[in-house]
């Protein structure tokens, strides 16, 4: 069935704008989104087939080029769809801008929106001033699949320039699992050095994994 063989008042954009977006099932919002289907398939029929096969997990975390080879997604589909994942993303994580820092829970929420579904390590620091607000973040490096290189003199250069008070460490596991390689401990010893030696504090080092979190300070590891 096409879409305008519908019944105006049950089509997904024409029931949005009456009963607002509640009403709207997760195919539907996503139909309207990708607004056509192809032959034999409308928008919402597409939509179904990709939330039953896929999931929202998977579709969020795949490139233009993967949704491609998905049948049925050409070019056009598949960036609306990296999009529609990327806006969520920014969305939550605008929410935590201008938030004061104090747990190592704080910095999950305030990283994973953009870090926990990488399939690179990223190393990041987190600038910040005297009441623990985060001032500015900035990547330091992007690695390969199973580590990245942070050197001291590139994660405290920013931290000079942006004359941060403090600063928190923050880099994520591609394997989901936050737990810390022996490399990840003797990179943190060094930086923690380092920090003590130009005056500004590293409060802390969190490992982003896709559900949780390992925080340096949370298991007593302060040099």
């Amino acid at each position: 069935m096409r879409i305008k063989d519908i019944t105006l008042e049950n089509r997904p954009r024409e029931r949005l704008e009456k009963q607002g977006p509640s009403v709207s099932s997760d195919a539907e919002l996503l139909a309207i989104i990708l607004k056509t289907g192809n032959r034999g398939e409308n928008a919402i029929d597409m939509s179904n087939r990709l939330i039953s096969k896929y999931g929202f997990e998977k579709l969020s975390t795949c490139s233009p080029r993967e949704l491609q080879e998905i049948n049925g997604i050409g070019s056009a589909k598949a960036c609306q769809i990296v999009a529609l994942f990327e806006l969520n993303k920014r969305h939550s994580y605008s929410k935590t801008n201008g938030k004061s820092i104090k747990t190592a829970k704080d910095v999950f929420e305030y990283c994973s929106p953009r870090m926990s579904s990488l399939d690179r390590e990223q190393f990041i620091i987190l600038h910040l001033d005297t009441k623990n607000r985060v001032i500015k973040d900035e990547i330091v490096s992007v690695g390969a699949l199973t580590g990245t290189i942070a050197h001291p003199r590139e994660v405290f250069k920013s931290a000079i320039k942006e004359s941060a008070h403090s600063v928190i460490l923050v880099h994520n596991h591609p394997s989901g699992d936050p737990t810390p390689s022996d490399e990840d401990l003797k990179m943190t010893e060094r930086l923690f050095e380092a920090g003590e030696i130009l005056g500004i504090k590293v409060l802390d080092h969190v490992i982003i994994g896709k559900d949780g979190w390992w925080s340096w300070n949370d298991h007593n590891l302060n040099v």
